[in-house]
């Protein structure tokens, strides 16, 4: 797999093919390389202590990778990539709509040399329409799909409106797809020993896809929805609750679990109520049981509840910090940190792939590279010697 690609989105899908076994080979751009290293601080720390030029950022989308220096725009440079991508059974890139083709990096240019290649694309707008050619980020898809319009307090609360999750969650569900796209086409293309093809995906139609029920409810309905802030838009309740000394999280998601839940707080009149009996009623109602919660949900320290709640089988959790989360019995149980030698900084943490595999499990991943760490090991591969590699660098075309 050959990464043209920078940030997140597609670096993201293409650490996920290399956890899957898959040999990525991460072209960056001579001396500065892909501009998330620079996303900091935090930076990674060598041995000494010092800063290192490597973001956080950019770790935690670049495992599991060979990186090379190349120039693009030089015609030597454009001549490794050709060489690259005729061995390639899949080239990723993000870059704005129209620029590899000045180049001669295109799809179109590419598969005249490896008609079996597969050639991922991921913009902000996609290949076609009024904004193709416009580039953005994360929180501006955030905004533009009306996934921020989904996420916050009602306007009429304090804190009120529109709201951005934390993380960059389109450019996160876009590396999803992705890898889904491409491992479709893998299998296509292997099963009928046919061509690649050409891969379009846009981080707009991405946030725009992931408001799934929200915009079904709208669809549905022709009505807004509102913003619940930590409540959700199943059965209720499902949402966080502040005790007596932290919040928690429930989700009593069907009569037989608002039942126990009743019970565990008890308070087994309001299963009784008519208001609140079935599913369909809570949620007529649910700002009148929503009332009643809140104020029981102060009367006990949120360990106490949690403990009350799983004797019930309710499910419910602490509302963790990412260090309660981390450090979670059942995070490590599952090993969900692992630990890897890293070429300036000894050992670090990174975290593992959740894909649990019975016959191909993942193994140990190999720590995010620095910039050019494998130039003259993939130079070598494609037949270049140390002499003409020696004449690239001071050309700096590598």
């Amino acid at each position: 797999m050959l990464d043209l690609s920078r940030v997140l989105a597609a670096p993201l899908a293409a650490q996920m093919l290399g956890d899957l076994g898959a040999e990525v080979i991460k072209v960056e751009r001579p001396g500065t390389g892909d501009e998330a290293r620079d996303y900091g601080p935090p930076f990674l720390k060598d041995r000494d202590g010092a800063p290192t030029r490597d973001a956080a950022f950019y770790l935690s989308a670049n495992r599991n990778k060979k990186s090379i220096t190349v120039d693009l725009a030089n015609r030597e440079g454009q001549d490794i990539i050709r060489a690259l991508a005729q061995r390639a059974d899949i080239v990723i890139e993000n870059f704005k709509t129209g620029t590899l083709r000045k180049y001669g990096l295109d799809y179109e240019s590419l598969r005249a040399l490896n008609p079996r290649l597969i050639y991922c694309s991921i913009t902000g707008f996609g290949q076609t329409g009024p904004l193709a050619e416009k580039p953005g980020y994360d929180g501006v898809f955030q905004a533009m799909s009306g996934l921020m319009s989904a996420t916050g307090h009602p306007d009429e609360t304090p804190g009120g409106g529109p709201l951005k999750i934390g993380i960059s969650m389109v450019d996160i569900l876009t590396s999803h797809y992705a890898v889904s796209a491409m491992l479709a086409a893998l299998y296509h293309r292997d099963l009928h020993d046919g061509p690649g093809q050409y891969i379009d995906l846009a981080l707009l139609d991405c946030g725009i896809a992931s408001l799934s029920h929200y915009a079904m409810n709208y669809l549905v309905s022709g009505v807004l929805p509102p913003r619940r802030g930590n409540g959700g838009f199943g059965g209720v309740p499902s949402q966080s609750f502040r005790c007596a000394d932290r919040d928690i999280f429930l989700v009593a998601g069907n009569d037989a679990q608002f039942n126990r839940f009743c019970a565990a707080i008890e308070r087994s009149d309001l299963a009784k109520d008519v208001r609140f009996s079935s599913t369909r009623a809570r949620i007529e109602n649910r700002d009148a049981l929503l009332a009643i919660l809140d104020q029981e949900m102060l009367r006990r320290p949120a360990a106490e509840w949690i403990e009350r709640l799983d004797a019930a089988e309710v499910p419910a959790s602490l509302v963790n910090t990412l260090a309660d989360a981390l450090e979670h019995p059942q995070v490590r149980h599952r090993e969900m940190l692992q630990s890897v030698e890293h070429p300036l900084a000894s050992e670090i943490q990174l975290l593992r792939n959740p894909i649990r595999l019975s016959e191909t499990p993942i193994g140990t991943c190999s720590a995010p590279p620095v910039v050019g760490q494998h130039t003259a090991e993939i130079l070598q591969s494609l037949g270049y010697d140390e002499a003409r590699i020696a004449d690239l660098r001071r050309a700096r075309v590598v």
